[in-house]
């Protein structure tokens, strides 16, 4: 499966809509849009809504109800930051999310412990050759966490 292309911020919850609907899963957008309003334009001047070059930033806030608990901010420059059940995973790119909720929901997602580095991992494989794989910091595992763990 090629991986799609999210020119947008709106490609990208538009992709992440049509993954709610497909699994069942309710979902809800908070939407950021000018140079003032983003988390990373923090050096903007008050007021200002267009970015130097013009663009007017979109950044966006989608929670996806239900077990995982899942969350993913997009971020203007094209990268996100995925939560599911309290591990978070950086500069995840755009392109790449609708790959992640897919594995998320379609039971690819495992945990997986280790003696050395000590500790449990939150491994989602994608289409490909692609894997993010994350610490879980809280030692207990929440259920979901816990059904997908993998000896």
């Amino acid at each position: 499966m090629e991986k799609a292309r999210l020119p947008t911020t709106e490609a990208a919850v538009q992709a992440i809509r049509e993954i709610a609907v497909r699994f069942g899963v309710s979902m809800s957008v908070t939407d950021d849009i000018g140079a003032d309003r983003t988390s990373r334009r923090t050096s903007a001047e008050l007021f200002t809504v267009f970015d130097p070059d013009g663009s007017l930033p979109h950044e966006a806030f989608v929670e996806l109800a239900g077990s995982p608990a899942v969350s993913v901010r997009l971020f203007p420059e094209g990268d996100a930051r995925i939560t599911v059940e309290g591990v978070e995973f950086h500069d995840v790119p755009r392109d790449s999310v609708p790959g992640f909720l897919r594995s998320v929901y379609g039971g690819l997602a495992t945990t997986k412990g280790r003696l050395f580095p000590p500790g449990q991992w939150l491994i989602v494989p994608l289409p490909g050759d692609e894997t993010y794989k994350e610490l879980v910091l809280d030692s207990n595992l929440t259920p979901w966490l816990a059904r997908s763990a993998r000896p």
